[in-house]
């Protein structure tokens, strides 16, 4: 176990989480790295096949009575949940910017954003509802009783390690799923983190199991390969997602996908620029830009663009690059030496391609997985940062001379995850937002993302919904039944 030491300073489990009992992993250990220093700050069980063997056998057994579970006690157990990670909040908070590098103030925000899906969803557990109607015929009555999926394999990136996990453990879960979660190799404590919170609020041995791995494709391969398991709930890169949507193929089983974002960023010549760029301080730079929803291509117009261009430098450049743990740090670490570097490679291709750096775009020197907020003008849509996915602090920045013009470039992407519009006219930036081809819009706004609100994209950023009331049918399948009497 992780014993309260100097970096770590509360008690954390450091095994695998398997039928309601810590457990050592068959694999050599998984080391878990300080962002700021690219030192060890823990070391954690390492699952094998053999391991999720032990926990697929769990949560199958566990999936019988968990279902037969009343609604109000599954969500009774979801409330607890909540209510013990609210709080701990301050210790989750530290765990968060320690192992992944994000602020302080954003690991705050995220651990009461993960906090408010287990009492979301603890409430929806009760709200699950079939139908009953008489068939147009009059020949029989249709009745249909939602069920709970089965077990669900869930698998989450390492930007958002607490709620992603309480985004989908929260409606599984409510919905009657046992569940396997297969946490980000960066960022595993967290993970083990909201197992034990769980654990101590009451969730049955077996309904929930953790493998950290840092060998996730054979092990995510072989559980879908595997009879007991009816669901993927996959968040990560829209290459993965293809890869096990194609395995998930081959038993039919039941998938949602979060993937890959490329967000447009629409500054209409009538906005508020003050408001823009506060906007875009939060849909660019909330997590240091390593997020799917942020904004990837700043599309401004003309009329705006010198203005909105030289107040974003000026709030970029007012940030503080440092350890995500020190409270006055503005921009922390990236996760890793792997994530640094694409950054890098894209800013520098960006730039021999005719954009210019007018802030940072070079890696400072030290220890740790740090790059500097960047402001790039001078891109066009040809450029290659305008089609990639930077997961990083980069604002690229197009100027457009119209509405249409802004249009065509926030729609030339495959991807369809989130986009923002500014305007003051409410009733043009509607016009503009109804346009735009992704499955969430902030309008006037930076940040879309709520418990209450369903989450998700369109084409190649995914399938299906996560929160909102729609997340909890996600692991919900209908029976139908054509009854007489």
């Amino acid at each position: 176990m992780i014993a309260p030491g100097e970096r770590l300073p509360f008690y954390l489990p450091d095994k695998l989480f398997v039928g309601g009992r810590w457990a050592d992993g068959s694999r050599a250990p998984l080391d878990v790295l300080d962002p700021a220093t690219g030192e060890v700050i823990a070391t954690v069980a390492n699952a094998g096949p053999d391991d999720l063997d032990r926990a697929l056998a769990a949560a199958d057994a566990a999936q019988p009575g968990w279902a037969a579970t009343a609604p109000r006690a599954r969500a009774e157990v979801l409330r607890r949940a909540f209510e013990l990670m609210t709080a701990r909040a301050t210790e989750l908070s530290a765990l968060m910017s320690l192992e992944m590098g994000k602020t302080l103030a954003d690991a705050r925000g995220e651990a009461a954003y993960a906090a408010e899906f287990f009492r979301w969803f603890g409430e929806e557990a009760v709200r699950v509802d079939g139908e009953l109607r008489t068939a147009p015929s009059g020949a029989n009555r249709i009745l249909t009783v939602p069920r709970p999926v089965g077990v669900a394999l869930l698998v989450t990136p390492w930007n958002f390690p607490a709620a992603m996990a309480t985004r989908k453990i929260a409606p599984a879960l409510a919905a009657g799923c046992a569940v396997v979660l297969k946490p980000a190799a960066e960022t595993p404590l967290t993970a083990l983190f909201v197992a034990q919170l769980l654990a101590e609020a009451g969730v049955p041995d077996g309904v929930v199991n953790v493998l950290p791995t840092d060998d996730p494709g054979p092990l995510v391969s072989r559980a879908l390969a595997d009879d007991r398991v009816r669901k993927l709930s996959f968040t990560g890169s829209t290459a993965v997602g293809r890869l096990l949507l194609a395995q998930a193929a081959e038993r039919v089983v039941n998938c949602s996908m979060e993937l890959g974002g490329n967000g447009p960023f629409l500054v209409l010549a009538d906005a508020d620029v003050d408001e823009a760029v506060a906007g875009a301080m939060v849909a660019k730079m909330r997590n240091g830009g390593q997020a799917c929803t942020a904004a990837n291509r700043f599309i401004v117009h003309e009329a705006v663009a010198e203005e909105f261009t030289a107040k974003l430098v000026q709030a970029m450049a007012a940030l503080r690059l440092g350890p995500g743990s020190e409270e006055e740090t503005g921009l922390g670490p990236m996760v890793s030496e792997r994530a640094v570097a694409g950054i890098a490679a894209k800013v520098d291709e960006a730039v021999a391609a005719g954009a210019k750096a007018v802030l940072g775009g070079t890696r400072p020197p030290g220890p740790g997985f740090f790059y500097p907020a960047t402001v790039l003008t001078g891109v066009t849509g040809d450029n290659p940062i305008a089609d990639q996915e930077v997961f990083g602090p980069v604002a690229p920045i197009l100027t457009v001379s119209d509405d249409e013009q802004a249009l065509a470039l926030a729609n030339a992407t495959e991807m369809g995850l989130t986009g923002y519009v500014y305007s003051r006219d409410l009733a043009h930036g509607l016009r503009v937002a109804e346009r735009v081809q992704v499955g969430m819009v902030g309008l006037n706004r930076g940040m879309v993302s709520d418990p209450a609100a369903p989450f998700g994209g369109m084409r190649q950023s995914g399938i299906g919904r996560e929160g909102g009331y729609e997340g909890i049918a996600e692991y919900l399948e209908t029976t139908y039944i054509a009854a007489g009497w």
